[in-house]
C-alpha cells in the first residue's frame, strides 16, 4: 500500500468523481491535499468530510494562470510545500466534428489542455526549488483509442499525452518526475451520467465499468516513494478495453 505520509497534493477537479477519490484515498494514506476546483461549495464540504488538518479547498478555474498561482500559494501557506500535483480536472464533449461549435472545442481546449500546462508551468519552479515532485496527468484512452463522436475531446488528450511525454525530459533533471494515467470508462458523471451505466462496459474483458477509486489507488502510487524511479509511465486503468472486447464464444462451442 502506496504510503503517502509527508507528501501535499494540490488536485485539480478535485471535489467530484476521480478527483474526490484521489482527494479521500491520498488523505487516508497520509497526504495533505489541496482539494481545487470551480465548485466551492462542494470543495469546502469534501475538505471538511476530511478534516482542517489535512484538506484545504481553493478555488481554480484551471484556464487562469493566476488562480494556478493563489492556489499555490495557499496550498504552501496551509502545509509548508507542494509536492505533487494530479491534473485531474478535465470536461468531455461528444458531437461531430461539423456540429461541435468552435467555442465549444476552444473550452475543451482550455480545460484539457491548456489547464495542464498552466499546472506544470506553476508547480514546477516550486518543486524544483524543494528537490522533488511528482506530476500526474489524468489522460485518457482516448488519447489513442476515441470513441466516435469525440474528436475535440480525444485531440486535447493526445495533445496531453505528448506534452506529459516532452515534460519528462525537461523536468526530470531537476527532480520531478512525470507520470500519465489512461483511465477507461468510469463510474463518474463523465462515464455514466447520472448513475446511467452503459451497458457496452459489460464488454470489456472485466465485464464491467471501473470506479474512481481504482483510478485514485494508480494516483497513489505513482505520488508515492514507491515509484521513485518512474517517470513517463503510462498506466491503463480500462478493465482491458482497449486490448479488445470479450469473446462472445464459450470454450465448449
Amino acid at each position: 500500500m502506496a504510503d503517502l505520509t509527508g507528501k501535499v497534493a494540490l488536485i485539480s477537479g478535485g471535489c467530484r468523481g476521480q478527483g474526490e477519490a484521489e482527494a479521500r484515498l491520498f488523505a487516508e494514506r497520509g497526504a495533505k491535499v489541496v482539494i481545487a476546483d470551480i465548485l466551492d461549495d462542494d470543495a469546502a464540504k469534501l475538505a471538511a468530510d476530511i478534516g482542517a488538518d489535512r484538506a484545504l479547498a481553493v478555488h481554480l478555474d484551471v484556464s487562469d494562470p493566476q488562480q494556478w498561482a493563489d492556489a499555490l500559494a495557499a496550498g504552501i501557506d496551509a502545509f509548508g510545500h507542494v509536492d505533487v500535483l494530479v491534473n485531474n480536472a478535465g470536461i468531455f464533449h461528444q458531437g461531430t466534428i461539423v456540429e461541435t461549435p468552435v467555442e465549444r472545442y476552444r473550452r475543451i481546449i482550455e480545460v484539457n489542455q491548456i489547464g495542464v500546462f498552466l499546472g506544470m508551468q506553476t508547480l514546477a519552479p516550486h518543486m524544483a526549488k524543494i528537490g522533488h515532485g511528482s506530476i500526474i496527468n489524468i489522460v485518457s484512452v482516448s488519447s489513442f483509442a476515441p470513441l466516435d463522436y469525440t474528436a475535440a475531446y480525444a485531440s486535447t488528450k493526445s495533445a496531453l499525452l505528448a506534452m506529459s511525454k516532452a515534460a519528462v525530459g525537461e523536468l526530470g533533471p531537476q527532480g520531478i518526475r512525470v507520470n500519465m494515467i489512461h483511465p477507461g470508462g468510469v463510474a463518474t458523471e463523465m462515464g455514466a451520467p447520472q448513475g446511467a451505466v452503459p451497458t457496452e462496459y459489460s464488454k470489456a474483458p472485466l465485464g464491467r465499468i471501473g470506479q474512481p477509486r481504482e483510478i485514485a489507488t494508480v494516483a497513489a502510487f505513482l505520488a508515492s516513494e514507491d515509484a521513485s524511479y518512474c517517470s513517463g509511465a503510462e498506466i491503463l486503468v480500462d478493465g482491458g478495453w482497449t486490448v479488445g472486447t470479450r469473446n462472445p464464444w464459450t470454450a465448449s462451442d
